[in-house]
């Protein structure tokens, strides 16, 4: 499928991990010019090389999407490099093992400084490139704006409670910003959301398989159990929401949250 896409600039916060890595390379073989805005410089050169010996366009640079002079620093270098922005991915995000439950760290012992640390990794991660970005999108009454969000934040995970508060967060702040910027600069401005499920990657690969067999964990054997189509997610699985969603195609679509889960929020588990 055709998108329409060819010429457009997006900026993709975290894409140095596997999903938005994936939506990176997605974009650019669109023919969209992407910026690679990432905590790790090596992470995102990594993408960028990568996109970049298949005839894409890609510009790889640090900044930790959770601070605000480093977003202006990363806004200024994308505008010195492509000119213009016409989307924006806020895909930075994650969890700590101090936030979540576990037999050696109950939800009585954790620390506030922990949960704010991982409460802000989601959810100011979102909000402060949207401010820089979106500012751009407010003065030229047009942009599209994509939050990644997780399926945690419509049904809370058991054990990760900042991380799922975060991405609740993540889809307050989804709906609310799309009414804002269409009723307040411009219809043109759309802001919407994916909810990814479970998906297999390196960072979780060994909490839901086992290391040395390749056999699922007793957690990966519970998560599953409420996944209607029995199997974990691919990274680039989430790749056509995000296509559909910052295209023309959805050019009526504000405010949504997407679900890309394998049915696990339609599952009542009967």
């Amino acid at each position: 499928m055709n998108y329409h896409l060819e010429g457009k600039t997006a900026v993709i916060t975290g894409a140095g991990g596997a999903i938005c890595g994936e939506i990176a390379k997605a974009f650019a073989a669109e023919g969209i010019s992407v910026a690679i805005w990432d905590i790790s410089l090596d992470a995102a050169r990594k993408v960028s090389e990568e996109i970049r010996s298949t005839g894409g366009k890609a510009l790889a640079v640090q900044c930790d999407a959770c601070e605000k002079s480093d977003v202006a620093t990363a806004l200024k270098e994308t505008l010195a490099e492509y000119g213009t922005i016409d989307i924006l991915v806020n895909g930075a995000g994650g969890s700590r093992k101090e936030t979540t439950t576990s037999n050696e760290l109950t939800f009585f012992d954790m620390e506030p400084g922990d949960m704010k640390a991982v409460l802000s990794l989601n959810y100011l991660s979102a909000i402060i490139p949207s401010q820089a970005v979106g500012r751009i999108f407010s003065e030229r009454k047009s942009g599209v704006i994509l939050n990644i969000s997780s399926i945690a934040g419509i049904l809370p995970l058991t054990r990760a409670i900042s991380y799922s508060d975060g991405k609740a967060a993540v889809n307050s702040f989804t709906r609310w910003l799309a009414v804002h910027m269409a009723q307040d600069y411009s219809p043109e401005i759309r802001v919407n959301a994916i909810a990814p499920g479970f998906i297999l990657t390196e960072q979780n690969r060994f909490l839901l398989t086992d290391e040395k067999t390749g056999e699922m964990t007793e957690r990966g054997k519970q998560i599953l159990k409420s996944v209607p189509t029995a199997r974990y997610g691919k990274p680039q699985e989430i790749v056509g929401a995000a296509l559909w969603l910052v295209s023309d195609a959805a050019s009526f679509v504000t405010g949504a949250v997407i679900p890309v889960d394998g049915g696990y929020s339609a599952f009542s588990g009967v």
